[in-house]
């Protein structure tokens, strides 16, 4: 492990060494090779669990598929760590509570849950579970009306809370009207969550750790956020470009040669906006190439299946194997800084050298 001066991120009384959680990338982006690297230098590693049974049986998937695939996949990187490993389940997906429940059975650290307010996730939990429970929000509202439903009615304060802003690759939260709007960028969302939490942390005397996500890429970022009152950060498009991210090659390439005006918001059929990187696939959805078709999965409770002109799950399952032409690669804004692939403890060094350049370089007091 890689040593460094980072403060630790506590998630209950899992703590990570480095306040770095690797962000969960589906279908198939970060599994256990990927998210077993992150964690034995130090940061959280997460698989993320969305189309993970396409990835075990690619004719047909199936609830106990998924399932299946899910505890084989945690089960694989906890045999190649002793760190924390964490999954990424999206509250839209069809299996979402079956995919808690094994990941709970599993004795999984954290979950990781988004793309909709997990209103009910402590009810999976019993007084034996250890795994913490965090959701993925974008404004201090929905921190509020979720830290207040937990209390009311499991008497349960979240683990922590990751705030993804709008420079996140994949689906993001927010409307298209608010992507750009300054008042939504993760600089202003992060003291917004502070403010909105802090009561709770009065009344119950325990500090709510905030993880901010979405555009980070540098040691620079990083220390900016930590010195804003984030305890941590989530990194996902960064982590692409390593040996050990569990994509094909040329999803990894199309990082690389991506320019800045490659990266682009796409309306996606599970009904909000997405980062992507332009190829000829979305030329062809945007040109009215791709036609309506039977929806082989049925995994998302939001999609437009009806009226889709083609299968996000299929698309995203297709650009992890590396068939681009069948596919394509979601991206968060930074995507196209990725010259080339270098392995994960290769990265962490790097950033954290960019950390300590920008700690002499700043005149704000690092936090203890």
């Amino acid at each position: 492990m890689y040593i460094n001066k980072m403060k630790t991120l506590a998630i209950g009384d899992k703590v990570a060494t480095l306040p770095i959680v690797q962000g969960g990338m589906g279908i198939g982006i970060s599994m256990a090779n990927l998210a077993s690297s992150v964690a034995n230098e130090g940061g959280i590693g997460i698989i993320s669990a969305a189309g993970i049974g396409m990835l075990h049986e690619t004719k047909k998937t199936s609830n106990k598929n998924s399932v299946d695939a899910l505890k084989k996949e945690i089960e694989k990187a906890k045999s190649q760590t002793s760190g924390i490993i964490g999954v990424n389940i999206m509250v839209a997906l069809s299996n979402y509570a079956d995919l808690v429940q094994a990941s709970i059975e599993s004795d999984i650290d954290i979950i990781f849950a988004g793309a909709g307010l997990p209103l009910d996730l402590p009810k999976y939990l019993s007084e034996s579970s250890k795994t913490k429970i965090v959701p993925i929000i974008s404004s201090g509202r929905a921190a509020r009306l979720l830290t207040n439903k937990w209390i009311d009615k499991y008497n349960y304060l979240p683990d922590a809370f990751v705030i993804e802003g709008p420079k996140a690759g994949g689906h993001l939260g927010l409307k298209i009207d608010q992507i750009d709007n300054p008042d939504f960028q993760l600089e202003k969302l992060l003291p917004e969550v502070l403010d909105a939490i802090r009561p709770f942390e009065e009344q119950f005397q325990r500090k709510i750790p905030v993880i901010v996500g979405g555009g980070i890429y540098t040691g620079e970022d990083i220390h900016y956020f930590l010195n804003h009152g984030a305890a941590g950060v989530q990194m996902a498009t960064r982590f692409v470009t390593t040996l050990e991210c569990d994509a094909d090659n040329e999803f990894k390439q199309t990082y690389i040669n991506a320019t800045k005006e490659d990266i682009k918001i796409i309306k996606s059929p599970v009904g909000l906006p997405g980062r992507a990187i332009s190829n000829q696939y979305l030329d062809d959805v945007e040109n009215g190439l791709k036609h309506p078709f039977s929806c082989p999965f049925d995994c998302i409770i939001t999609c437009k299946k009806e009226d889709a002109p083609y299968c996000i799950s299929l698309a995203l399952y297709n650009a992890k194997k590396g068939t681009m032409n069948k596919g394509f690669a979601f991206a968060g804004t930074n995507a196209y800084l990725a010259d080339k692939i270098v392995s994960v403890k290769t990265l962490i060094q790097t950033l954290v050298t960019e950390y300590h350049i920008a700690c002499k370089n700043s005149t704000i007091q690092d936090f203890d």
